[in-house]
């Protein structure tokens, strides 16, 4: 199932929330606590999310390319790939586990935004763009696919404090016509609130991963 479509369907009866399984942040270290990644894919299916995130890269986030692939083994949920994909072979690789959706940073590839989701496309993958500042829009606006806007900086691996200020300021210059992601610092339902004034979907990580009860928490997003 694509990304894009199934945010779409969620729209207008829930709020399209992309959970994502996120096993450690250089911010907040260690987020499994010893829980099997799959009892945090079922709560979050159980809790109505839309989409499922999960990161890949192994020296910062602990990622793992094995449990993505079975991650999209074990669901009927469009998965999305997190990672910092700068060859078409990782695109390749990506569709190959089965994924849904790739995310591609404009930052990283900047001129090359366009023809790596084009090249995504191609192979089946819904392109997230990611922006964190006016000057990265462009290459996205350049490109087909959904645009994502991280509200905190990865080149700090979201150690700054970003907020959803990032996205009320970029999602505005972003033509209605794109579907619009607002991803990481939304830690509450205010936040939430902010972010779906401004984007289409959310994509959550860390307060979902810190929740003591994961399925009810997440419910109170999607459903709110």
């Amino acid at each position: 199932m694509k990304l894009e479509k199934e945010i779409k369907r969620c729209m207008g009866f829930k709020n399209p929330v992309i959970a994502e399984i996120k096993v450690y942040s250089p911010k907040h270290g260690d987020l499994l606590r010893g829980r099997d990644p799959f009892y945090i894919l079922r709560a979050y299916e159980r809790a109505g999310a839309a989409g499922i995130s999960y990161i890949t890269e192994k020296n910062h986030f602990r990622g793992d390319f094995k449990l993505f692939k079975n991650i999209c083994e074990e669901t009927e949920l469009p998965v999305l790939r997190k990672d910092f994909i700068r060859t078409k072979e990782e695109i390749e690789k990506t569709a190959e586990a089965g994924a849904s959706a790739i995310l591609l940073i404009a930052r990283d590839l900047k001129d090359e935004t366009a023809e790596f989701a084009d090249y995504a496309l191609e192979h089946g993958l819904d392109p997230l763009i990611e922006v964190h500042s006016e000057g990265e829009l462009q290459f996205a606006l350049e490109s087909r696919g959904l645009i994502g806007i991280n509200n905190r900086d990865i080149r700090q691996l979201e150690k700054d404090d970003g907020n959803v200020r990032i996205t009320e300021k970029l999602a505005p210059l972003i033509p209605d016509s794109r579907i619009i992601v607002s991803e990481s610092g939304i830690g509450s339902l205010d936040d939430l609130r902010l972010a779906l004034k401004y984007a289409d979907a959310v994509l959550i990580g860390t307060a979902f991963m810190k929740a003591e009860n994961v399925e009810e928490f997440v419910r109170s997003f999607v459903y709110l």
